[in-house]
């Protein structure tokens, strides 16, 4: 694993995989092929990056990425090459006003807008928020209907904080977004962000003593395709669920699954009834059930799911995968990506059906985007 940082080998037509880490971002190029891998980093070296994203729309590609620490607060930082030269600390300030009585802590999510507004992305932030840049990242202010809803004050951090980790616009109504986090679960707008309520109808929470409250679930990840934006899969600290209206109500679809605990969730690029996901034994004991490193798909909407396994450990793998720690890319056939705690990276070119190691030995992964450089 290279030291210093050259900027990705990627090309137009490879597979960037951009990985986040506690102590760094790494960068990792393959042909569409996706046989053999090369690799950069770290980036930001000793920082905790659990965001990363890769912004298309405006031509030459934009690497954004969210380096952070205790000590020095959250960042966001431009790499216009690729990762061989980034933006200045400064440089694209992310805060909340003075007035708010907040601070940033934490950049979780970076969403680029749709593909006709190429200034418009959003952010979002621990303690919870949706952020807004309308200047293709240079400046940023908080969604005032979200920053001051009357529930602020009874939202509680789960044990990863308050962090908002999902953003989903809507494929085609500009007027409505859903966003996730913990522990809130998830609040919809459909009018621009002016109002927002809560979406759970239901998700139970377990760990209170109403399980179905109107707010306060611990969601970890909500997924979408944009062929059919009603359509939502949402992995809850304990529970998975499907909505057909646009998060108006939730069903359980936990059917065949070693356990419905779990953090990561993806949905596949091009078919909307097929959903990756990682269980989890438990939320006492977060690793795999029976140490078997197992990803489990779905490809009839969560009727039934599939174990994978070939070429993953399945003896003594008390592994864990985070909620941005599993991804896909555009080709097809559709290449699958998750990263460990342990400081695995692994890789399947065939929907899943088989998986290579990209990496080991990495800082715990948090963070996993893969893209398609154009």
């Amino acid at each position: 694993m290279p030291q210093t940082p050259s900027g990705s080998p990627a090309r137009t037509g490879d597979v960037l995989l951009m990985v986040g880490t506690t102590k760094g971002a790494f960068l990792f190029s393959s042909r569409s092929g996706r046989g053999s891998w090369e690799a950069d980093g770290p980036h930001f070296p000793g920082e905790e990056v659990y965001a990363l994203a890769l912004d298309q729309r405006g031509g030459a590609p934009t690497l954004w990425a969210a380096p952070g620490s205790p000590f020095f607060g959250a960042t966001l930082r431009r790499s216009d090459d690729l990762g061989a030269t980034w933006s200045d600390k400064d440089a694209r300030s992310v805060r909340f006003e003075e007035d708010s009585g907040l601070s940033l802590q934490r950049i979780w999510q970076i969403r680029p807008g749709p593909a006709d507004e190429p200034d418009l992305m959003w952010l979002g932030v621990e303690p919870t928020c949706l952020f807004e840049s309308r200047d293709g990242g240079d400046s940023w202010a908080p969604v005032r209907g979200f920053l001051e809803h009357e529930h602020r004050q009874y939202w509680q951090p789960g044990n990863g904080g308050l962090c908002m980790h999902t953003i989903v616009p809507h494929a085609r109504d500009r007027d409505r977004m859903l966003v996730a986090f913990s522990t809130g679960g998830v609040y919809g707008t459909d009018d621009g962000g002016a109002s927002w309520t809560p979406r759970n109808n239901g998700v139970r929470a377990e760990f209170m003593p109403d399980k179905h409250p109107e707010f306060g679930q611990c969601v970890h990840k909500v997924v979408h395709h944009p062929e059919r934006p009603e359509r939502l899969f949402l992995q809850n600290h304990w529970g998975l669920y499907r909505s057909e209206d646009w998060a108006a109500s939730w069903d359980d679809i936990a059917n065949g699954v070693p356990s419905d605990f779990g953090f990561a969730m993806a949905m596949h690029p091009h078919d909307p009834d097929t959903v990756y996901i990682v269980p989890l034994e438990s939320d006492e004991f977060r690793c795999t059930p029976e140490a078997k490193l197992r990803v489990y798909r779905t490809r009839d909407a969560g009727a039934s799911w599939q174990a994978l396994s070939k070429g993953l450990p399945q003896e003594d793998a008390y592994e864990t995968v985070l909620r941005d720690g599993l991804d896909t890319d555009s080709l097809e056939p559709a290449g699958i990506y998750f990263g460990t705690r342990s400081g695995h990276v692994y890789a399947s070119a065939d929907d899943g059906d088989s998986w290579t190691t990209v990496a080991d030995g990495l800082p715990p992964v948090v963070c996993v985007k893969a893209a398609v450089v154009a």
